[in-house]
């Protein structure tokens, strides 16, 4: 720890951090706007500038490490005169007339700066020029106009994101934020994340569907966890009038540190389908609305005569839902119901394989942060840039600095022009790959721990012909991966549902082998699928979907999307009861259709691929006639005389998990 001093008062800070940093930690307030806790130091807009004893000139606070006797002072008159001078800079640059600026009046930290200045004037005649607007993306709006040029969007796209579309083009006053070559934004390599515009400290970069909508002040915040997959990210849920204004990262996220993608922040905003909002039942051939009362009674007379049937109600519901309902869901269906068809959505695609093999290894998995400091990523069988995207970003922003690539996908990739080596085997040639990898890595003694491989020329040649790939690439690949210092291997659905448990442990023997996994390591991760898969998966909902004569089939959508495949095999049953939020293909063949609440308007707890557990809160009241997830299935079992006691903290232990759970 480091002694120094600042405005009179003494404190510590931690040896290689900042000013500004430790200034923070003793609550004293230095004025920044180029800076973000999640950024490196930057030092462009000089706002944060201190006085430091001895020192000839002032330093801005966010660059400056702290040393030992340091003395510092942050608000001394020339301190204050030299802000107010920036600010005033700052303000004729550009087009800051703030009361026609959308994020004027406590949304913007230029204006809030000037106000802790004292300011009430433009002491500079504005000399700005007109900058296009360009409003050609489908989120967000570029206005260089508002821009002060701190590069924070540069430097969260790059840093934080690893996209690199950004960048500051032109000189001096014509300096402007670009896209990519300077094209509209709407073109650009774009993925659409959003972190560019939570940064933003101006009305540089503004949503289209929040602007304009209450400055913060007047929304109510809620702080939740994203249900798009099953990396879990903390967000922050902005409601006004019980609607989403707008959905952001929290920054003190455990496993997102602050970052969302697509489908995270702004997918659940946009989200047009027609609710359902009270029960319906078939009459006459068709869905027409009943109380709830009379729905339940109809589902429960139906249910009874099938109660102690194993084989005469199917189950299934969406692993979007809380753990809470899950865990009730197979307590009344596998539990009481003795169902012998009882299982999730995802039907334990991505997770069976994994959950099998750690029942009888233990946890072998890691946790995403070891992506962080990975030199040597292989990617094998997960489309990354599509889902679970933010995980993708914790290595994607270190490609620049030297981390290596290797993408294995049958199936053309936008990962692919980001990759060192892309392979393209066959499909269905996944096993005779790996095994490759491990044959070529003992053969050339490149293995940090002992594999045992009695033909390393057959299995070399075998993989060769299987996947079509030629022996240099996959020598090049082993290489690569084998003389890695933190190497990490990253799988998804592409390995997990070939359902080959095989395939699971060859992909552990060759982490091994190269030292992704050890004592110290776990540099093996699966990407499961959504929210809540961990949970399914240890709860035992994993089990293909395949009805064998049941009478009747229970759906627990939720607010999920049912697939087509789904549809087509719940519709020969002769009976089918779904509780879901939306109107779909789904509800369309149902019987009884019971109204659920979506993600926003309930409690409950996530299960991440990480193994963290974390919190769900309602941030929405639901439509009158409309029930909460958990509610609508206990009242099932009370109707059916049958209890749901289901303590989901111990049932999620009741089967050994592939990963640490916290």
């Amino acid at each position: 720890m480091v002694q120094l001093t600042i405005n009179g008062k003494q404190i510590q800070a931690p040896e290689g951090s900042t000013v500004l940093h430790a200034a923070k930690m003793a609550g004293i307030h230095i004025p920044t706007l180029c800076a973000h806790k999640e950024l490196a130091p930057y030092g462009g807009c000089r706002l944060c500038i201190v006085d430091v004893e001895k020192w000839r000139v002032p330093m801005a606070a966010c660059t400056l490490p702290v040393s030992e006797g340091m003395v510092v002072h942050t608000d001394t008159d020339a301190i204050k005169k030299s802000r107010e001078f920036i600010l005033s800079m700052l303000f004729s640059e550009r087009n800051h007339f703030c009361p026609f600026c959308q994020v004027s009046g406590g949304d913007c930290e230029l204006q809030n700066a000037a106000y802790d200045e004292e300011m009430t004037h433009w002491p500079i005649q504005p000399g700005w020029s007109n900058f296009n607007v360009d409003t050609t993306h489908p989120y967000f709006v570029l206005d260089n106009n508002r821009c002060i040029l701190c590069r924070r969007c540069v430097r969260a796209c790059g840093e934080l994101v690893g996209n690199f579309t950004l960048s500051a083009a032109e000189r001096g006053a014509a300096s402007m934020i670009v896209a990519d070559t300077d094209i509209p934004l709407g073109e650009s390599s774009c993925i659409k994340c959003g972190t560019c515009v939570q940064v933003c400290p101006t009305g540089a970069l503004i949503d289209r569907t929040s602007a304009y909508q209450g400055h913060d002040e007047s929304l109510t915040e809620i702080k939740s966890v994203c249900v798009g997959c099953s990396v879990g990210c903390a967000v922050k849920v902005m409601v006004r009038n019980n609607r989403i204004v707008r959905i952001e990262g929290d920054w003190d996220g455990a496993v997102n540190h602050g970052l969302l993608c697509e489908h995270g922040r702004y997918h659940p905003v946009a989200d047009s389908r027609t609710r359902i909002t009270a029960p319906q039942m078939r009459k006459n051939g068709k869905l027409e609305p009943v109380s709830w009362e009379e729905a339940l009674g109809s589902l429960a007379d139906k249910l009874k005569l099938l109660s102690g049937d194993k084989n005469g109600v199917a189950a299934i519901a969406s692993t979007r839902l809380p753990v809470e309902t899950l865990a009730v869901f197979k307590e009344l269906f596998a539990g009481n119901f003795k169902g012998a068809l009882v299982t999730s959505t995802e039907e334990g695609m991505p997770t069976a394989v994994v959950t099998d093999f750690a029942e009888k290894n233990e946890a072998f998995e890691g946790k995403l942060d070891v992506l962080r400091n990975a030199d040597t990523v292989l990617c094998i069988g997960a489309n990354i840039q599509k889902s679970h995207m933010v995980a993708g970003f914790m290595f994607k922003r270190n490609l620049s600095k030297g981390t290596r690539l290797i993408n294995i996908d049958p199936e053309d990739s936008e990962l692919d022009d980001l990759a060192n080596v892309a392979l393209k085997n066959k499909r269905g040639s996944d096993l005779d790959l790996i095994k490759g990898l491990q044959a070529i890595i003992v053969k050339e003694g490149l293995g940090r721990s002992p594999l045992e491989i009695s033909d390393t020329e057959g299995l070399i040649k075998k993989a060769v012909s299987a996947t079509n790939v030629p022996l240099e690439e996959l020598t090049q690949t082993a290489q690569i991966l084998a003389r890695s210092i933190s190497p990490v291997i990253l799988f998804g659905k592409g390995i997990t549902a070939q359902r080959d448990e095989k395939l699971v442990e060859e992909l552990y023997r060759l982490a091994v082998l190269v030292g992704a996994v050890d004592s110290e390591r776990h540099g093996l991760i699966s990407l499961k699928g959504e929210a809540n898969s961990m949970a399914a998966a240890l709860l035992g909902l994993d089990e293909a979907f395949k009805l064998n004569g049941q009478k009747a089939v229970y759906v627990a959508l939720g607010d999920d999307y049912a697939s087509k495949s789904l549809v087509e095999r719940v519709s020969k049953a002769p009976y089918l009861a779904v509780q879901a939020s939306y109107e779909s293909s789904l509800t369309e063949k149902a019987d009884v259709v019971l109204p659920v609440t979506i993600w926003a308007e309930q409690d409950g707890h996530y299960l991440n691929l990480d193994g963290h557990t974390q919190q769900a809160q309602k941030s929405l009241t639901p439509p009158e006639n409309v029930r909460d997830n958990l509610v609508v299935l206990s009242e099932v079992a009370m109707r059916m005389n049958m209890t749901t006691k289901s303590d989901w903290q111990k049932s999620i232990l009741e089967r050994k998990s592939s990963v640490a759970l916290n």
